[in-house]
């Protein structure tokens, strides 16, 4: 009953804190919405909370077309079921069944199902239908892609599926919701929202010092970033640029992309970390003194995760004991010299990232040459076939403990690029790299000795769980590019 208490004030101030991490279902209406919906608030003994879309669906609610729960950020949740739940929204159960995807992260399909039903009060099939049906929903209203197209891109095996779906779960055809959609130009512009304030320039300032020649640009005069994407056999380019206004990012998306988009939003919600509550980690964090006045100068900053964890991961080691300018420039080495090529509307975007096959069937030889000592190439080959062999493929839900601990158990990764890759390719908001000369540097106060990582460590404890925002709020506080 408190927290209903608490749902219904934080709906009825339409306070941005709250979004993604409740919906409320209006029983007068049968509709469900986020809680900044503008529409009147109703009545408190109408209104049902639930923690999620598929809840609400499963009580017989429908979405709201006026604030769109489809938009909401997800409630960034480090337990097992939002780890599996993460998955499933970007389309697992599209390619994958229950049985098969249960056995991938380790499970039985009975776990499976109890870990969902016990967190969210739906199976994996309810909450995997709920999601495709909203990511149509999304496409409906902001594209002009077909309703054919439209199916089987949100992962519907027909037509007549998805239609049937949609009308007995939302009591209204799909082409009555459509809106007026932009020209058919082959180019697609999805919105993605947010939890207010977002540190825009300063995100895209840290990607544009580590930004990879010829895979990825940040334009900060038009305030935008552009890369080129490949997802299984479809291949093409996307641009995100801000709306700061409606709290939004837009993602320009090409053609040859269209039909992975729902993996592919999840990589761009991974990049820019969408699913931080900058509220709630400040509240934490603002209580340290050291942190709390670099907060009030870039508030909402967030952690820059990975399109692609390989991706990071190799550029992370790139990193090792060099200058973030002197990584960038063999990271862009190594795209042009192993990467695939394509084509761009940007003369600067010419290539896809190497596949992990292709770093692991090269030679040491082959990868120092591109400039680095042979220990640090042989450990980009070993790294490549520990991906191919599935080591990235982490179970969700495996504590960041263990994760460490079998990143270092590989040659030539320390703990240094363990917790970086935890922190920006893996999602880990409570990673640290402690042994980071400019995070020791930050934390040291002028006149005394550099604080070293065993006493930095012991510092970091009281920022826990978000230490991985509190390493940012330090390198942001540098007002220099480090890595």
């Amino acid at each position: 009953m408190h927290q209903h208490s608490e749902y219904y004030r934080a709906m009825t101030a339409k306070d941005a804190r709250f979004d993604g991490v409740f919906f409320a279902g209006i029983k007068t209406t049968g509709i469900y919405c986020r809680p900044i919906c503008r529409v009147k608030t109703p009545k408190e003994e109408s209104c049902l909370f639930f923690s999620t879309q598929a809840a609400a669906e499963a009580a017989g609610f429908r979405p709201c077309l006026r604030c769109r729960p489809e938009l909401a950020p997800y409630a960034l949740q480090q337990n097992l079921a939002h780890a599996i739940w993460r998955k499933i929204a970007a389309g697992v159960l599209n390619e994958s069944s229950v049985e098969e995807f249960a056995q991938q992260i380790g499970l039985s399909s009975r776990q499976l199902r109890r870990v969902l039903v016990q967190e969210f009060g739906v199976s994996p099939v309810e909450l995997a239908q709920t999601q495709r049906l909203l990511f149509a929903k999304k496409l409906i209203q902001e594209t002009a892609l077909s309703m054919t197209e439209i199916a089987f891109v949100a992962g519907f095996g027909s037509v007549r599926r998805f239609n049937a779906l949609f009308e007995s779960r939302y009591q209204m055809t799909p082409a009555s919701i459509r809106r007026t959609a932009q020209p058919s130009s082959g180019e697609l512009v999805l919105r993605l929202a947010y939890r207010p304030p977002y540190a825009w320039q300063e995100l895209l300032s840290y990607l544009k010092g580590r930004a990879m020649l010829g895979l990825e640009e940040v334009d900060l005069e038009h305030s935008c970033y552009m890369r080129t994407v490949k997802i299984g056999d479809a291949s093409g380019w996307i641009r995100v640029s801000h709306l700061s206004a409606s709290q939004q990012l837009l993602v320009s998306v090409s053609s040859g992309l269209h039909k992975v988009l729902m993996p592919l939003i999840e990589g761009v919600r991974n990049q820019f970390d969408l699913e931080a509550n900058p509220a709630m980690i400040s509240q934490h964090l603002q209580q340290d003194p050291l942190l709390a006045n670099q907060l009030d100068r870039t508030p909402g900053l967030r952690v820059p995760g990975a399109f692609d964890a390989f991706e990071l991961a190799i550029r992370a080691i790139l990193g090792q004991q060099v200058s973030v300018a002197g990584a960038t420039t063999v990271a862009g080495r190594l795209v042009r010299e192993f990467g695939e090529p394509v084509t761009s509307p940007w003369s600067s975007l010419s290539f896809h990232f190497p596949k992990p096959q292709i770093l692991a069937n090269a030679s040491v030889d082959q990868i120092a040459g591109l400039g680095m000592p042979g220990k640090r190439a042989a450990t980009i080959q070993s790294f490549a076939a520990f991906t191919v062999n599935g080591g990235l493929n982490f179970a969700p839900g495996l504590p960041l403990d263990e994760v460490i601990r079998t990143l270092k158990s590989l040659p030539g990764i320390g703990e240094w690029t363990a917790q970086y890759i935890a922190m920006r390719a893996l999602r880990f908001p409570n990673a640290f790299p402690a042994g980071d000369l400019g995070l020791q540097k930050a934390v040291t106060s002028e006149g005394e000795a550099r604080c070293n990582e065993k006493l930095l460590l012991q510092k970091s404890q009281r920022w826990a769980p978000w230490r991985s925002y509190a390493a940012l709020l330090l390198w942001q506080s540098l007002a220099v590019t480090t890595e």
